[in-house]
Formats: C-alpha cells, sequence, structure tokens
C-alpha cells in the first residue's frame, strides 16, 4: 500500500514538475517536497528505513551545497566581466592596432576608410596597393592639421579603372611640419573611448567602435 501511495504521490510531482518546468528539472525545493510526501504517507507499522531518510537528507544537503556553488561562481563570474571592462578605461590614450593594415573590396563596393596622423602634414599622398605590391590608387595630402582623417575610394585606380575586389593594403607617405618624412598606415589608431553596449566594451580607434577580440595590440 505505501508503495502504491508513494509511486502515485511521485506521478503527481512529477506531472507537476512537468507542468511548471519544462526542462523536467528537479531542485533542491523539489527533493524537499518528495522526501516530505514519502514521510506523510509512510505505513505507521513499517516506518521508512532511518539509513534511507538519512540518504535523503544528506543528498538533499548536497544538490543545496551545489546550488549554491554554482551561483556564487555565477555572481563572481559577474564581477570579473564587469572588472574586465572598466579595465579597459584605462586603454583611453594609448594606441590600438587592428592586427592589418588592409582592406577587403568588394563587387561594386566604395570603402570608407581612416588614416592617423600624428604630426600636422605639410605634404605627402596616401598609397592603396593590390596583393603583389603594386600601387593602384593614390590620394594626394594638402597641408593639414594632425588626427585622424578620413577617405573614401571609389574602388578605380589611377587611370579611373574599376580594381578586381580583394584585399588592399594601406599607407601613407608625407612630411610633417619640421619637414620629416614620416609614414602611417590603415589599421592603427589612438583610442579615443571606450563605451559598453550590453556589457560589453568597444574601443573606438579612429572614428569606429570594435570589440576587444578585434583589438590586436595595445601599447604606449
Amino acid at each position: 500500500m505505501v508503495s502504491n501511495t508513494i509511486n502515485s504521490t511521485s506521478q503527481i510531482t512529477n506531472k507537476s514538475s512537468i507542468a511548471t518546468n519544462p526542462k523536467s528539472i528537479l531542485g533542491k525545493d523539489d527533493f524537499m517536497k518528495l522526501l516530505l510526501t514519502e514521510l506523510q504517507h509512510q505505513d505507521p507499522t513499517s516506518p521508512m528505513d532511518t539509513e534511507k531518510i538519512l540518504t535523503q537528507t544528506s543528498q538533499l544537503a548536497t544538490l543545496e551545497s551545489a546550488d549554491n556553488t554554482n551561483k556564487a561562481l555565477a555572481s563572481l563570474s559577474t564581477k570579473l566581466g564587469e572588472s574586465s571592462n572598466l579595465g579597459m578605461v584605462s586603454a583611453i590614450g594609448k594606441m590600438g592596432s587592428l592586427g592589418t593594415n588592409s582592406i577587403s573590396l568588394l563587387k561594386d563596393s566604395k570603402p570608407n576608410f581612416d588614416l592617423y596622423f600624428k604630426n600636422d602634414i605639410q605634404s605627402g599622398q596616401v598609397n592603396i596597393k593590390n596583393m603583389n605590391g603594386d600601387i593602384v590608387k593614390t590620394f594626394l595630402l594638402k597641408p593639414q592639421k594632425s588626427g585622424v582623417l578620413s577617405f573614401n575610394w571609389d574602388g578605380t585606380n589611377n587611370s579611373g579603372q574599376r580594381v578586381p575586389a580583394g584585399s588592399y593594403s594601406i599607407s601613407a607617405n608625407y612630411v610633417d611640419d619640421k619637414n620629416d618624412n614620416l609614414t602611417t598606415n590603415y589599421g592603427t589608431y589612438p583610442i579615443n573611448s571606450v563605451k559598453f553596449d550590453n556589457g560589453k566594451a568597444l574601443l573606438k580607434l579612429g572614428n569606429n567602435y570594435y570589440s576587444l577580440d578585434k583589438v590586436k595590440e595595445i601599447y604606449e
């Protein structure tokens, strides 16, 4: 009789759990209800074995301990993530590199790109090269202040012909206000700011924001 009662109670409990828990995962509260139900419906003339009760109680304690551990780890992970994101603020003012000086030219695309000039420009030119290192397009530089300058490439070469889709490197040679010859490459910029999007840190390099996994190097 006791066995039938317990089985019936377990079935009811399981149905209730499935109704409220689509994943059918039992928590510590569910195990406590099962234990109390078993004790309420045991046969007074043949009570449950004390060792069995202790075993189930021990299992309940273990489950609760594991649940508390998981909550603590989740909280620790969140705090470490927040600390890491806040640490990104210290990158402001440093230099960041995307790890490449090339852009991808797609069919019929007209890409925009940024270049960082550390010093004021007296004269110079921007060079766009194909994978063979041949210059396919140049932009002449006029005297202007230092900083991040934006350019638009229509995808044509110096003859006005459309070049094939592919990867093209971008760099610039220029003379600064002290008549020194300098160079700069696409993909290297000062880190101007950090913003947080859904808890994820984004670094501003040039005129665009990049996630940390896109930034290959940060240096003074």
